[in-house]
């Protein structure tokens, strides 16, 4: 099913209006779908961002080619983040719990937050013990549960 501009505009660049659960769940597989590949590509990248210039040439093209995706990378989580928000917005509206709370916005903060764990964990072992990293992402998936569960599982309410 093809979706006009107006569609998109409507369901991932405001905040405004009300969605049953599955539109919700369409734009949120659609948002998927958009970072999947960003992340087989990071994962493939990423062991290019560890650059040693004293056992290496200070110019090495993986890795600047890994630094310039992991921008754009960014770039698309952040972009896939607001589009959620404002997604899940409207259908925290339309279950008549109040999108000015900062629900439509833990799952994406959570999310965050534990991609910062998971990036930061490696580099300061010393001062960061793994058990962080397991602790935000069982607050993700308590997050993601929940969001699932009163955003794409429930219906609708009626005003």
């Amino acid at each position: 099913m093809a979706i006009d501009r107006e569609r998109i505009r409507f369901l991932y660049r405001n905040d405004q209006g009300r969605i049953d659960s599955v539109t919700w769940l369409r734009g949120v597989r659609t948002l998927t779908m958009i970072l999947v590949p960003f992340a087989l590509i990071w994962l493939f990248l990423a062991p290019y961002t560890d650059h040693d210039i004293t056992t290496s040439p200070f110019f090495v093209p993986q890795t600047a080619t890994a630094y310039a995706f992991a921008i754009l990378y960014a770039f698309a989580v952040l972009l896939v983040a607001v589009s959620y928000v404002n997604l899940s917005a409207k259908r925290f509206r339309d279950r008549h719990l109040s999108p000015a709370l900062g629900y439509a916005s833990i799952a994406p903060f959570a999310a965050l937050l534990a991609g910062a764990a998971h990036w930061l964990q490696p580099r300061v072992t010393e001062a960061m013990a793994r058990g962080w990293v397991w602790g935000a992402d069982a607050i993700l998936i308590a997050v993601a549960l929940w969001t699932l569960y009163e955003l794409g599982l429930q219906p609708s309410k009626t005003p």
